[in-house]
C-alpha cells in the first residue's frame, strides 16, 4: 500500500453547481454552493445559473450551453440543485439535462438537492432528480438532499445530512 507522504498534496475534487431556479442568483444558488463549499472545503470551480441561459437551452446549437454541458462533464463533484415546483425539479434543469448524451456524466459524482417550502416535498429529489441523474451515468453515492426554503442558509440544515455523506463522496470522488 502507498502512504501519501506530508508533501505529496492530494488534488482537490473539481467540483461544481448547476442549478436550475428561473430566478438568478436564488436562494437555491446559493444553497447550492454552500453544499460544495462544505464537502471541498473551497469554492466551486464552475457556477451555472441556468436562468443565465434563456432561449439558448431550447436550441441545440447553442455554443455556450454546449460548452456548459462540456465543463459539468470535466468535474469530478456536482452539486444539481432546484427548488421544488409541481413536486418534482424545474423544466429548466430537465432541459438542461436533456442535452447530455447517454452516460454523458460517467464517472461525475452528484448529488441532488432541491429546496420546499414544507416537508411534504422532502424525497422530490430522491424520487425525481435522482434518477435522472442515475440514467446519465453519475455516481449517487448518498441519498438526495431537501433543504426547506426557510432555512437555506442556516448551517445547522445540512449538518446531519452533511455528516453522513461527506465520507461517502471522499470515497467516491477519490475513486473515480
Amino acid at each position: 500500500m502507498t502512504e501519501i507522504s506530508p508533501q505529496q498534496s492530494v488534488r482537490p475534487p473539481r467540483a461544481g453547481v448547476v442549478v436550475g431556479n428561473p430566478k438568478p442568483a436564488s436562494r437555491t444558488f446559493q444553497s447550492a454552493v454552500h453544499v460544495v463549499e462544505q464537502l471541498t472545503g473551497a469554492a466551486p470551480e464552475l457556477s451555472i445559473d441556468l436562468a443565465a441561459f434563456g432561449s439558448g437551452l431550447l436550441d441545440w446549437s447553442d455554443a455556450e450551453v454546449g460548452a456548459a454541458v462540456e465543463a459539468v462533464r470535466g468535474l469530478d463533484l456536482v452539486v444539481f440543485a432546484s427548488p421544488t415546483y409541481k413536486a418534482s425539479y424545474t423544466g429548466l434543469l430537465k432541459v438542461f439535462l436533456d442535452r447530455f448524451p447517454s452516460n454523458g456524466l460517467d464517472g461525475v459524482v452528484a448529488v441532488p438537492l432541491m429546496l420546499g417550502a414544507g416537508p411534504g416535498h422532502q424525497l422530490a429529489p430522491e424520487v425525481f432528480l435522482k434518477p435522472v441523474l442515475a440514467e446519465l451515468g453519475a455516481v449517487l453515492p448518498t441519498r438526495a438532499l431537501y433543504v426547506l426554503d426557510s432555512a437555506y442558509d442556516d448551517p445547522a440544515a445540512y449538518e446531519a445530512w452533511l455528516g453522513s455523506a461527506r465520507p461517502r463522496i471522499r470515497s467516491a470522488v477519490d475513486g473515480a
